[in-house]
């Protein structure tokens, strides 16, 4: 004889709720499966060299500038010219992207290093050079300034397959993030409308943020059930169209770096997925990921005058871009 389990109303709901959060957790799981191992030892040395500079610029930025946007626009000019002059100096062929907003002329700076084999294939590696309004911005963004300028430096007599173009991005911060006149959205429309082929997009933002206290890191919700409460790590985030590169940016990276780091793809509507440049490039059809320290979810200076590079750890700073800079070198050649 045939039966069957009936379970009451309130119980099957219950049944039903359980299996889809299951699911859900499973797909996330396996969202965020990444290759390598992350690095869990002492923090070893950097290039000493790398480290100073990476210091000095965040400070000429942070300190020297100081808080740089379009309410104070002679310091985001003067922020623009040293971005320029730093490129220049790097062999880069340094282009001003002007753009109007708010009545006032800004521009993104970018500098191109030409591939070789195939230069119609395009690395982008960005990041915002200008600072919230009332903040000083040595982590948010000048740390991510200062890498994108040392990979700069570090590529300069290497002969690359693809075309890779540094952005500096005006305009990221509020007013202006997620509307028509944030820089990186201005540049990514550009860019759909010539038909450039942009194959992979880097964007470096909040780098040099750490700490050993345990319980430190927080997450959006639910995002710390898969992740380390120890703010010790980068990290590699990517939205679900995205999650090869940040597979590929962190296997990378794991190879060589003497770093923690750990890696995201989540759906964008998760808060934080979408808080940078790349979240333009999604709205534009092109992939894109976001490498940081996680920012607000870290830094208890965020987005105030206590942003100083005093508060910053350029040892694994310099550890962490010697490692992406492996990251956009392999990107760059590979087949």
């Amino acid at each position: 004889m045939g039966w069957k389990l009936r379970l009451a109303p309130s119980k099957r709901r219950l049944a039903i709720l359980g299996g889809v959060f299951a699911v859900f957790f499973g797909w996330l799981a396996w969202l965020n499966a990444m290759p390598g191992t992350s690095y869990d030892g002492e923090a070893l040395t950097a290039s000493d060299a790398l480290e100073e500079k990476l210091a000095a610029d965040v400070t000429t930025l942070a300190v020297g500038i100081g808080e740089r946007n379009i309410d104070r626009p002679v310091a985001l000019a003067k922020a623009e010219a040293f971005v320029d002059g730093e490129l220049a100096s790097a062999g880069l062929g340094v282009s001003h992207l002007a753009f109007p907003a708010r009545g006032l002329t800004v521009a993104n700076v970018e500098g191109e290093k030409k591939g070789d084999s195939r230069s119609s294939e395009i690395i982008v590696v960005g990041a915002h050079y200008d600072s919230a309004i009332g903040s000083t911005g040595a982590d948010d963004n000048g740390s991510g300034v200062a890498a994108m300028l040392a990979i700069a430096r570090a590529l300069k007599n290497d002969k690359l397959a693809r075309t890779v173009r540094f952005v500096a991005f005006v305009n990221e911060e509020a007013p202006y993030f997620w509307h028509d006149t944030m820089g990186s959205l201005v540049y990514a429309k550009a860019c759909r409308a010539r038909g450039d082929k942009i194959v992979r997009m880097i964007s470096l933002e909040t780098l040099a943020y750490f700490s050993d206290e345990r319980g430190s890191q927080k997450y959006p919700p639910g995002v710390g059930l898969f992740y380390p409460s120890t703010e010790n790590f980068i990290g590699f985030v990517g939205n679900t169209s995205s999650r090869g590169d940040v597979r590929d940016a962190i296997g990378i990276f794991r190879k060589t770096a003497r770093v923690a780091s750990e890696g995201a793809a989540l759906p964008a509507f998760i808060q934080g997925v979408g808080w940078s440049d790349q979240w333009a490039f999604w709205r534009e059809g092109y992939r894109g990921i976001m490498i940081t320290d996680t920012a607000p979810f870290r830094n208890p200076n965020y987005h105030t005058m206590h942003d100083l590079p005093a508060s910053l750890d350029f040892h694994r700073f310099a550890l962490v871009v010697e490692g992406v800079t492996e990251v956009v070198r392999a990107f760059a050649n590979e087949t």
